[in-house]
């Protein structure tokens, strides 16, 4: 049997972990977060929101269901580096086409395996988000720790231009027409096109650059603001156009990072939290029903509710730690949400959402 290559992960406090090389090889760069979902690392690996960023799961077993061609959130992956417990050597499931292994290492995404992923955790809960590195290639972790220092932070650090499409395209409804929804693409998942289709809406997808008077010249009868990476205060481009798009008074939908930036436009701030949400069971309460879902999360940034002016109301929070997970303008059509209605493979509690826009939607139709 091949002796294995030997990784180091070098967290930006000096904490190190020695393992074992996975996917590609070489070295990567990236603020160290924790996933604590059970399954869907092919979603969680596509998901453009992790740039920047490197992925540790805290579900001890991944690749054992391998990877296919239908459950990507985008074009590529988009992770800077990926931690694991164990890597499954093996596929079983009859749609995977190929292992995980080689599906990082086609796409030359660096893995790190066989460390101690709950100790991990634990410090990243202590300590925070950080900077990191994982590398297969040096081994004298007093160098990596200075390329680590060395390395940018997230706060204040812009990355949707860097996911964002090179151009607008289409999405068209499933069956008969009946909304047409431009949307923002600051890290869009393909699901967020996939639930807009099922309610008969035909998506317009624009660059994160698009001006908000391009997007009304196309006469859309709602706008939706993706999610995406980085640090919604790096964005004072967007969300000025955000503003105009909201004095327009067309409908409006955001999640995520599109929620961070109506919480912004709209007169609020925002934080960086210590090591954020991300993981598909997260507690929240919708404020204006009463009912708690389980929804699907992945952020380290969130709106300040004392910073909301009193026309915005928070409609949702999260159970764990009271921030803000929903809010909504008390007199313009426009409402946000911190997590994903549209998560793949789920939780699906929160898909109504999708069905209160189209409704949104609708009403505004009807009283122009």
């Amino acid at each position: 049997m091949l002796e294995r290559k030997k990784a180091v992960l070098v967290l930006e406090d000096g904490r190190t972990f020695a393992g074992l090389s996975f996917g590609a090889e070489g070295e990567t760069f990236g603020e160290m977060v924790f996933n604590t979902s059970m399954t869907g690392y092919q979603e969680i690996l596509t998901d453009p929101s992790y740039a920047g960023q490197l992925v540790c799961m805290t579900y001890p077993l991944i690749g054992n269901y391998g990877v296919n061609e239908d459950d990507v959130e985008s074009r590529r992956p988009w992770v800077e580096g990926f931690v694991v417990r164990e890597s499954s050597r093996i596929a079983s499931n009859w749609r995977a086409t190929e292992t995980l292994d080689s599906y990082l290492k086609r796409h030359g995404i660096i893995g790190i395996e066989k460390i101690d992923t709950r100790a991990l955790v634990r410090h990243i809960r202590d300590k925070g988000a950080m900077r990191a590195a994982i590398s297969t290639v040096e081994t004298d972790t007093v160098v990596l720790l200075d390329r680590v220092l060395a390395s940018p932070e997230m706060k204040e650090r812009e990355l949707a231009s860097k996911v964002t499409a090179g151009e607008p395209f289409a999405y068209p409804a499933a069956g008969e027409e009946r909304f047409h929804v431009v949307a923002y693409d600051f890290g869009l998942k393909t699901n967020s096109l996939r639930e807009f289709a099922r309610f008969g809406c035909r998506i317009t997808v624009v660059p994160a650059g698009t001006s908000a008077r391009e997007v009304l010249a196309l006469r859309p009868d709602g706008i939706f603001l993706s999610n995406g990476p980085g640090d919604p205060a790096a964005m004072n481009g967007v969300i000025e156009e955000i503003r105009a798009l909201a004095a327009a008074e067309k409908p409006m939908f955001g999640i995520c990072l599109g929620h961070q930036l109506i919480g912004r436009a709209l007169g609020g701030s925002t934080f960086k939290m210590k090591f954020g949400h991300r993981g598909g069971n997260q507690p929240i309460k919708d404020l204006t029903t009463g009912r708690v879902e389980i929804a699907s999360h992945n952020h380290g940034f969130a709106v300040d509710a004392e910073s909301l002016p009193a026309e915005i109301e928070v409609t949702h929070i999260n159970l764990n730690d009271n921030t803000v997970a929903g809010l909504r303008h008390r007199s313009l059509p426009i409402f946000s949400v911190q997590y994903h209605p549209e998560s793949a493979p789920g939780p699906h509690d929160s898909e109504y959402l999708f069905r209160r826009f189209v409704d949104l939607m609708r009403s505004a139709g009807s009283s122009s």
